[in-house]
């Protein structure tokens, strides 16, 4: 995992309303993490973005990783 997604991943009031989002881009952290969620693969995604990196995919699941790892959790109801 990448420790230090800062190099990648930005948030500005004035882009996006403060969403995390790669750094030069207008791309959300939520975007690439939606995508792979629904299937995408890193490969299907750098070849619909390809200003991004592999490396900036990870960045992105570090981001979200460690935005929950001290949430509190409650138990899902189905």
């Amino acid at each position: 995992m990448i420790a230090n997604w800062q190099k990648y991943i930005t948030s500005d009031p004035k882009i996006l309303y403060g969403k995390p989002i790669i750094k030069g881009t207008r791309i959300s952290v939520d975007l690439i993490i939606e995508k792979l969620a629904c299937g995408e693969t890193i490969e299907q995604i750098l070849e619909s973005y390809p200003n991004i990196k592999k490396e900036i995919v990870f960045a992105c699941l570090a981001y979200a990783a460690e935005s929950i790892k001290n949430e509190l959790n409650y138990p899902l109801v189905s």
